[in-house]
């Protein structure tokens, strides 16, 4: 296969630079992490449990890894859109493939900086549990029903802390949880230095400001470690090429509709390219960066997406205004049914009373009452994309108008009418 180029970035080769490569095949002949990783005795836990001691076959990220994985919120990522909603194909990523990919190209990355990779794999599996159904588009819509009800925002790396750190009380290591804080890919940055965050009352105290004043503090964020600055950085390589891709195989855009004009294939420039580009500004250095020209083209690929992707109209017009006022009438239902006390009600056969079950194995409760408001965004956003849909063609009979039925056999592929 020839090797792919960029005309865009031309220097950009996905190859090391020759005394790079020599530190990287030293330092992994050595089997040794870099000064600059997090070592497994550094994770901090709000609770010092004797179950959550770490061993020799269980080093104390690889249980926040194992801890992830067994959540349902993690298994529902399955069932969330990435991008494409209503796409009848089952090739398209969903949620629980980005998670994959981020944690993969991190890896990678990590790998040859020598950082930890039990933590690097945590925070990406984790980084999205508090993603909406429907993506970034309700993840807006639901910020905005529930700052109209509280003054409050909704942010999903905000909702994923949260998930991590009270809905499912597994006492995540705060590195873990900074990391799935300050992943927020919407925000690049060319380098990132690490935040000198050392505990929990200050993380506390960030996590509630994030509530208050939304992205005027997320923004502003630095994770507390390396391994969370590479996450950050993946976040955007592992999206921005799969999602070109999505774009063509769903039919939104052609192979050629990209000025860089390498099409579907830019995934796998973007991935070979950036990851050596990081590793080449990176090793042997304090902080995680991108050279100029490789964060460049990195901003400039993002921005390309949102103009010929994100904001399409085969995409962002499937949220139209009917879609966004069943987020608000969904969430009016919801803190009404709390209000009644309807156990019957989807909220809490659906959401209370599992949650209060699963916190009960680890001595803790759901504190449902004391904020309502709160309890309905957990519930809702906690929804996939198709109990969403279900759970609104139930209440509001008129919903099975909005959603578009699509089958698997009215779009084309090559040409071809058929399953992608």
């Amino acid at each position: 296969m020839a090797e792919l180029r960029n005309p865009l970035a031309p220097h950009l080769s996905g190859i090391l630079d020759p005394d790079v490569e020599e530190g990287v095949r030293r330092q992994l002949a050595t089997c040794g992490l870099s000064p600059e990783a997090t070592s497994d005795a550094a994770a901090l836990r709000r609770d010092e449990r004797e179950a959550d001691t770490e061993s020799v076959m269980r080093p104390a990220f690889l249980r926040d890894i194992e801890k992830i994985i067994h959540m349902p919120a993690y298994n529902r990522l399955s069932g969330k859109t990435q991008v494409f909603s209503f796409a009848a194909n089952d090739d398209v990523a969903r949620r629980g493939l980005h998670v994959q990919l981020v944690a993969r190209v991190a890896r990678d990355i990590g790998r040859a900086l020598g950082l930890n990779l039990d933590l690097i794999e945590a925070i990406a599996l984790g980084h999205d549990l508090g993603h909406t159904p429907f993506g970034h588009a309700g993840e807006h819509f639901l910020n905005q029903v529930f700052h109209e009800h509280t003054g409050r925002c909704f942010m999903h790396n905000v909702q994923s802390v949260r998930v991590l750190d009270v809905l499912y009380g597994r006492n995540i290591a705060l590195q873990t949880l900074d990391g799935a804080l300050c992943h927020n890919g919407e925000f690049a940055c060319q380098v990132l230095r690490t935040s000198g965050l050392s505990g929990f009352g200050e993380f506390d105290g960030i996590v509630e400001r994030c509530w208050q004043e939304g992205p005027s503090v997320v923004k502003g964020l630095r994770p507390m470690t390396r391994e969370g600055c590479v996450v950050r950085l993946s976040d955007i390589i592992a999206y921005v090429g799969k999602d070109r891709q999505d774009a063509i195989r769903s039919g939104l855009v052609g192979d050629d509709a990209f000025d860089d004009g390498l099409g579907g294939a830019y995934n796998a420039w973007a991935l070979s390219s950036f990851v050596a580009d990081i590793v080449n500004e990176s090793f042997g250095k304090p902080q995680i960066q991108m050279s100029e020209e490789g964060f460049r083209e990195l901003a400039r690929a993002k921005e390309e997406n949102y103009q010929k992707i994100y904001h399409a109209r085969e995409v962002a017009g499937d949220f139209s205004e009917p879609i966004l006022e069943l987020f608000h009438r969904l969430y009016e239902h919801e803190l009404a049914a709390l209000a009644e006390g309807d156990e019957s009600r989807a909220i809490f056969h659906h959401h209370i009373e599992p949650l209060t079950a699963h916190l009960s194995h680890y001595g803790r409760t759901y504190d449902w009452e004391s904020d309502p408001d709160q309890t309905v965004v957990d519930f809702i956003s906690a929804m996939t994309d198709d109990y969403f849909i279900a759970t609104c063609e139930a209440l509001f009979p008129e919903a099975q108008e909005l959603f578009p039925k699509r089958s698997y056999f009215d779009y084309k592929v090559d040409g071809q009418k058929g399953r992608g």
